[in-house]
């Protein structure tokens, strides 16, 4: 046999307005700690953004210092450049220009007066080169040194080593009944200045080129260049 106590109903209302209570504070307690939590984390995300957005603009900032630097580097290097090109072609042309003066003070060297060659007759500065296949150029100065000596009527003859189908021979120009020998003909007091274009025959080639001062027959002086 099982004996139920009740409560009276004055407390049965008290109990159930406790437990009621209760329950209500928890919620509130419970959502109160959620919303600070939540209050907290959206906080702390914010700090977040604003640390990662300084260091986003810090990082910005010394980007563009460093590339700042580095144009400036650059374009130092491109002035430096510009700079060393520019003297290397002073240079070149300061070479060129001292090779004109040498050979500028060689010739007013080879005017004075001397006594080289029969009758003071020579020979300076003979160059010849090639400028294309078969045609050869040659430059020579020819001077009369001394005093009081009278003018020098004579002709120039070049002579040529050759080789050809695996056969040397010698070319001489201007050749017997060439229409080019006025070209060679000399007639001077002090110097003469001679160039010109030979035309060579297709395959030869060239070794040796003698320049030769004719007078009445005679050579008077000769000069030899090599190829």
């Amino acid at each position: 046999m099982t004996i139920k106590t009740q409560l009276p109903w004055p407390l049965r209302i008290l109990y159930l307005a406790v437990v009621l209570g209760l329950a209500g504070a928890i919620a509130m307690w419970t959502y109160d700690l959620g919303r600070g939590l939540a209050g907290v984390t959206s906080a702390g995300i914010k700090e977040r953004l604003v640390e990662y957005q300084e260091r986003i603009e810090k990082l910005s900032a010394e980007r563009d210092q460093y590339s700042t630097t580095v144009n400036a580097a650059e374009s130092q290097l491109n002035i430096e450049r510009s700079t060393k090109q520019q003297l290397a072609n002073q240079v070149r042309s300061l070479e060129s220009e001292n090779a004109r003066l040498k050979e500028d003070l060689a010739f007013f060297e080879s005017l004075l007066p001397n006594a080289t060659g029969v009758q003071g007759v020579a020979i300076r500065r003979l160059k010849v080169d090639l400028i294309a296949p078969g045609q050869l150029r040659y430059r020579l100065l020819i001077m009369q040194g001394g005093r009081n000596k009278p003018e020098f009527v004579g002709n120039l003859q070049l002579a040529m080593s050759t080789e050809q189908g695996g056969k040397t021979t010698m070319m001489t120009f201007p050749e017997g009944n060439s229409t080019d020998s006025d070209k060679f003909k000399l007639a001077f007091k002090h110097y003469q200045r001679v160039e010109g274009v030979l035309n060579l025959p297709e395959g030869a080639s060239i070794k040796t080129v003698q320049a030769r001062v004719i007078e009445k027959g005679q050579i008077r002086a000769q000069q030899s260049a090599n190829l």
